[in-house]
Order: structure tokens, then sequence, then C-alpha cells
């Protein structure tokens, strides 16, 4: 059952690129970048190959917390509904922390870093922040939320992400901006432009974004990347240099911090 539901993503996510593709070709949109296209799919295919790692690192963590909940709470619709709320909470969190705490933010950099907005930049993910991001979900698994229904509720989140990071679909009218996340609105997060940085980090979601102030609407053209520049081609450098950067920027506070005491 779990074989043929990926198949049918997998061929659902290459049909979705071919007609991405094809509608850029033929509006003549700059969306994609053959060398750039090939890196997001070199990334996404070891994201693929260590994937049951990380799903038995999300496991051995779900059962652990299980052990020390503090409540359990029944299997309802309500309580469906109330899961995925809470999870799309903690990843909207998960996503800002990314955004403001340097460590978590030399991992989310390889997303980011793209200058070209398609669907294959969706799966442009740092192979390290699988097994980051799922501490995150674990206090919900303490307060007695069902880890089942956590991971169905992310996964849902996650596919339809996926589907935002397109320039096919334009603003949605008055649809934006109210309860759902947009493609509009995540050109936005993905935006190095001024008015645009650190803003509507909802993942299924701009409820979250909304109530904690941190939306902002698609008003003017989106410039794609980070402010630190083009960073090239190449996933071992997307994917490394952000951290192996972040490492020696420590390492220097560090020395200087020793070096100071010392004196003293």
């Amino acid at each position: 059952m779990e074989t043929s539901i990926a198949s049918i993503l997998f061929y659902v996510f290459v049909g979705l690129i071919a007609l991405e593709v094809l509608w850029a070709f033929l509006s003549k949109k700059n969306s994609y970048n053959l060398k750039d296209s090939l890196t997001n799919l070199f990334i996404i295919a070891i994201g693929k190959l260590i994937k049951p790692l990380s799903l038995l690192w999300a496991l051995w963590l779900f059962e652990w917390a299980e052990i020390y909940r503090i409540y359990e709470l029944p299997t309802n619709e309500l309580v469906l509904c109330l899961t995925f709320l809470m999870v799309e909470l903690v990843y909207y969190w998960y996503h800002r922390l990314s955004h403001e705490i340097p460590f978590l933010w030399s991992i989310h950099h390889t997303h980011h870093s793209s200058m070209w907005f398609n669907l294959t930049a969706a799966g442009r993910l740092n192979w390290f922040g699988k097994f980051i991001s799922m501490l995150f979900y674990v206090p919900l698994v303490l307060l007695g939320f069902d880890p089942v229904l956590i991971s169905l509720s992310l996964a849902i989140s996650l596919f339809y992400q996926f589907l935002l990071h397109t320039e096919a679909i334009g603003k949605l009218g008055v649809l934006e901006g109210i309860f759902l996340n947009t493609p509009s609105a995540h050109r936005v997060h993905h935006g190095s432009n001024p008015d645009y940085l650190d803003k509507n980090y909802g993942g299924m979601l701009i409820l979250w974004d909304r109530i904690f102030d941190t939306y902002v609407p698609e008003t003017e053209k989106v410039n794609y990347g980070v402010t630190t520049g083009f960073i090239g081609h190449n996933p071992l450098i997307i994917v490394f240099k952000p951290m192996v950067d972040y490492l020696k920027r420590t390492w220097q506070v560090f020395e200087t911090d020793t070096i100071t005491k010392t004196k003293k």
C-alpha cells in the first residue's frame, strides 16, 4: 500500500514538474535553469536515499517520547483537526527559528539559495534538516498527540507546500492572506527584497503568520535567493558551505573569547 502511494506521488510530482516546464517554455518565463534544476534533482535524490534513516530516527524519537507523555488524547475528528493545527503551529515556529537562529539558518540556507523559483526548488532541502526538524514535534507527543496523526498532518502539509513553489499560479484574490498559504505568499517568503525578508513562514496555513504578524502580501517583483548572493550549482557546496561557514564563525568567536579571558 505504502509503495503504491509513493509511486503515485512520484508520478504526480514528475507530471506537475513537466507541466510547469511546458508552461515556462510557452509563456517565456525564466522560471527554470537547467544547471540549477539538475542540482535540485541531485539534492532530492540523495535526500530519498537517506530517507529510511530519517524515518527510523523519527520513529525512535516518537516512541521514546510516548513513554513519557503526560496524557493520551483520543482519536476522533476533533483531535485530528486539533493535531493538524498544532503541527502547523510547530512548523511555523520551526521555520521561523530556522531564519532567526544562525545554526538552523546554516541548514535552511540550502532551500533559499536558488535564484529560480519552481517545483524542483521545493525539494532543495538540506539533508540534515530531516533529523533536526523532528525534534520540534516531540513536545506534541509528550502532550498526548498521536505520532501517527502528527506524521499524517505533516505529510499533508509538506505535499501542499510542494505545490506552493511555482510562478505558474498568480495571486488568488480574496483568498490571499486569510487562512491557507498560497504560491504568491510563498514567493514572498523566498524573496531577498528588503520588505520580504523573514516573512510568510506558514506551511499549509497562513493563519499563524496572521496571528504573529509576519504576513506580507506580494506587491513587487520577487528577487529570489539569499542576500549574500549566488552560491553556485555545486550541490555539495550548497548543502555544506553554509554549515561550515557557521562553524568557522563560531570557532573564531570561541577563540577570541578564550584569548580575551586568558589575557585577563
